[in-house]
């Protein structure tokens, strides 16, 4: 159930391959170092992968106090809920949509998440079923907008907003992600994928951009080792960025006047 929950967050993207639920990861370890009591819902149900960025190993499984909903699996001071606890790891989630729908229901409304200050739902991509169940299942504070500055990355980050716009869900802001390439040899700053991207697309919205993050090898490496890098470098520039992030999202959910719940305040 969610009602103990203040705050929901969905964390987005147009298309896949853009880092979003690496963002979603280091963005509740983030906001958990700042204090919050943060939960993280892996919605993704045909590619779970948020157990696999924390190293919860195979054959983790979610207990049941009552018999009736799941306590959540508690990693890393979080506490997850994910398609990878319920099934093999290698079994294919051949579902239709109104099937992965319900199992996003299972997991938001029967899972004892307790007492949260946050939720974060890590959303697969696009703009189907899975979000739209979401947004009518429960009240969902802001959405986060992951996307590339290149521009077939940011054209379906657009359709993302468009549809949060619909359901009537605010978008809290827009993170940028591989930004920039740093030179581990020379250290000369390369944009890869192009610049100023993200900033458009806030700017387009009427939105933030909350922050931009680096392509950087060890936030890829840590998230395949399952020690995000927020946790496993906390000083590096990355996990400085994620951080940096963490308390823009909840600038930002004070500044939309989110009213689900008691205000989180940020000091």
């Amino acid at each position: 159930m969610v009602a103990e929950v203040k705050k929901i967050i969905a964390v987005a993207s147009g298309k896949g391959g853009v880092g979003k639920s690496t963002v979603a990861v280091n963005l509740a370890l983030g906001m958990r170092a700042e204090g919050l009591d943060v939960g993280l819902l892996d919605a993704d149900i045909y590619g779970p992968s948020v157990a696999m960025m924390l190293g919860v190993a195979d054959g983790v499984r979610p207990e049941s106090a009552d018999g009736k909903r799941l306590m959540p699996v508690l990693v890393q001071g979080l506490k997850t809920m994910s398609m990878a606890y319920l099934v093999a790891a290698n079994t294919a989630m051949a579902w239709r949509g109104p099937m992965a729908a319900g199992a996003l229901q299972q997991m938001l409304q029967h899972t004892n998440w307790g007492q949260l200050d946050v939720l974060l739902v890590d959303l697969p991509p696009g703009t189907g079923d899975i979000q739209l169940t979401l947004a009518q299942q429960t009240e969902v504070a802001g959405a986060v907008i992951v996307t590339t500055p290149q521009d077939i990355a940011l054209l379906d980050a657009q359709k993302g907003i468009e549809m949060f716009a619909k359901v009537k869900i605010p978008v809290l802001g827009i993170v940028e992600n591989m930004a920039m390439h740093e030179c581990s040899a020379c250290g000369h700053n390369e944009a890869i994928f192009g610049s100023g991207g993200g900033a458009m697309l806030a700017q387009t919205y009427i939105t933030e951009l909350l922050g931009q993050l680096p392509l950087d090898a060890k936030v890829r490496i840590g998230g395949d080792g399952g020690q995000p890098i927020v946790l496993a470098a906390p000083e590096s520039s990355s996990a400085v960025a994620y951080r940096d992030i963490a308390r823009a999202v909840i600038a930002a959910l004070a500044k939309n006047g989110v009213s689900s719940g008691p205000d989180i305040v940020f000091e």
